[in-house]
Parts: C-alpha cells; sequence; structure tokens
C-alpha cells in the first residue's frame, strides 16, 4: 500500500528503474474511483500492485505490511552500479552493503517505508 499514487509510480520508475506496466481507472467495490496501477522490474514477469491506502486502518498499515521485517527483494547483474545509482537518486538505506555467502546485500526503505534486500552477485 502507498499514501498515493504519483509519488509512488516515480519512486519505482525513475528512482529504482521499474517499468510501469499498468496504470489504468477502476472503481472501488463500492463505487469510487482508483487506480490500477503495476510496476516491476525490467524483464520480470510478476509485478507489483501500488494500491492506495483507503481508509484510517489501510493508512496506518503504510510501510508495515510485512511488520518491519525485510519482505521485497531486488535482484540486480551490477550492485556497485545500482547502489550508487540508488543512493544518488535518495533511497534512504538501512544497512551499509556487506557480501554474504549468497552475494552482495544493502536494506533499503522504499516510499512507503518497507524494507527491501538490495541483492547481486558476489564481487568477483
Amino acid at each position: 500500500m502507498v499514501a498515493e499514487y504519483d509519488p509512488a509510480i516515480e519512486f519505482f520508475v525513475r528512482v529504482l528503474s521499474f517499468d510501469l506496466i499498468e496504470d489504468s481507472p477502476s472503481l472501488t467495490s463500492d463505487g469510487r474511483a482508483k487506480r490500477w496501477v503495476v510496476v516491476r522490474p525490467p524483464g520480470a514477469v510478476t509485478g507489483i500492485l501500488l494500491a492506495r491506502a483507503d481508509g484510517e486502518v489501510q493508512r496506518a498499515a503504510i510501510g508495515g505490511q510485512v511488520a518491519g521485517r525485510v519482505g521485497f527483494f531486488l535482484r540486480v547483474e551490477n550492485f556497485g552500479e545500482a547502489y550508487r545509482r540508488m543512493s544518488s537518486a535518495g533511497v534512504e538505506f538501512v544497512t551499509e552493503p556487506r557480501t554474504e555467502p549468497y552475494g552482495q546485500l544493502a536494506v533499503f526503505l522504499d516510499i512507503a517505508g518497507n524494507r527491501w534486500d538490495l541483492l547481486g552477485p558476489s564481487e568477483q
């Protein structure tokens, strides 16, 4: 969930370089206007629905959908380049890059405050 559509689209498309797959008008189950917005990393098959929070309970849940844990993973081919690009675009990293047995890793926050792992291959 996100607070507003356009800033979320801007973050995922401009900052994370995701593709905007769909941005279509839609209606809530009780007939109010909303949008159906889907983004995904380039070349990916699975997308992410950016749903604007509707009501107090949903607004309170923004950024907490996975209870403060990392719930999303962005795997990149060039970790250093992606980390530098995202950092210079203002992405908040909550850990410094480190190397794990499975590759390079740094945790960042998306526009809603959700935690993501930025993952890349081990340094050569």
